[in-house]
């Protein structure tokens, strides 16, 4: 791994649907507890961290006695409304056994497309930083509509690497990293270690959604990489699976996929 990824001071973490939750049973309370022991370790070695969490549909659902996420945007926005309550619940509970505190920050397109709006989210996310305050950021379901939408929450983390200038961007999912072809369909898949974030190569080795519940790919996550490159910021993407893999990845092993923004 390169030396930029020990090196970041400020870094983005997004974790998915798959990784906080029990196959759509609702949130896994020891998965986030796993994340706030890793994020801690992080703060407490001089690393600025913002987590960008999905989950608050799946726990909405859940709490709702669904089985089979909705299609209908205001039912989705009813799901997301009542599943964020949990969500926040939880992180709360599980940052303070290790005596941090956490926000809940929710956001639109239009509040980083509107100069001013922008600016003040800026504003305030510097400020929680630099209180040792872990912001909890997720897209603002109840309220966004279609044409607003950052669509996933791996474009939601890549607009955040930019919005504060981060030096790193891990993307955590249930696959090993970036692979040449779909590892589930095709045996001779090998893993991609290291890779120039933007080559036009990668978003046709990237295939679909993962999980019902998910609503990303590698496709949007290899986009995401290509947007944080814009403003200088490395990504890394890499299984959540794996044990201790913030606090490794800050040690310099490798793991996963580095995406290089130059």
């Amino acid at each position: 791994m390169d030396m930029t990824v020990q090196k970041a001071k400020r870094i983005v973490v997004k974790v998915g649907s798959s990784l906080v939750t029990n196959n759509g049973e609702g949130l896994d309370h020891g998965a986030i507890a796993m994340w706030a022991e890793q994020l801690a370790a992080l703060l407490r070695s001089g690393h600025e961290v913002l987590m960008v969490s999905s989950g608050a549909i799946a726990e909405g659902m859940q709490r709702l006695g669904w089985t089979k996420r909705p299609q209908e945007i205001h039912q989705l926005q009813a799901a997301a409304a009542v599943g964020q309550m949990g969500l926040v619940q939880v992180y709360e509970s599980c940052f303070a056994q290790f005596n941090l505190r956490s926000a809940q920050v929710l956001l639109t397109n239009a509040d980083l497309a509107h100069p001013e709006r922008n600016a003040n989210a800026k504003a305030t996310l510097d400020t929680l930083l630099k209180l040792g305050v872990v912001p909890i950021i997720n897209e603002n379901d109840t309220v966004v509509t279609d044409e607003i939408k950052f669509g996933d929450n791996d474009s939601l983390a890549a607009l955040v690497s930019n919005l504060i200038h981060a030096d790193l961007l891990v993307i955590l999912t249930d696959q090993g990293g970036l692979f040449t072809a779909d590892p589930r369909y095709d045996s001779s898949a090998t893993l991609l270690s290291e890779v120039l974030a933007g080559d036009p190569a990668l978003e046709k080795m990237a295939g679909g959604a993962g999980s019902a519940l998910s609503k990303g790919g590698m496709l949007t996550k290899v986009l995401a990489a290509k947007v944080a490159a814009l403003s200088g910021t490395d990504t890394v993407i890499a299984s959540g699976r794996e044990p201790h893999v913030l606090t490794r990845l800050l040690k310099g092993e490798a793991i996963g996929t580095y995406l290089r923004s130059k």
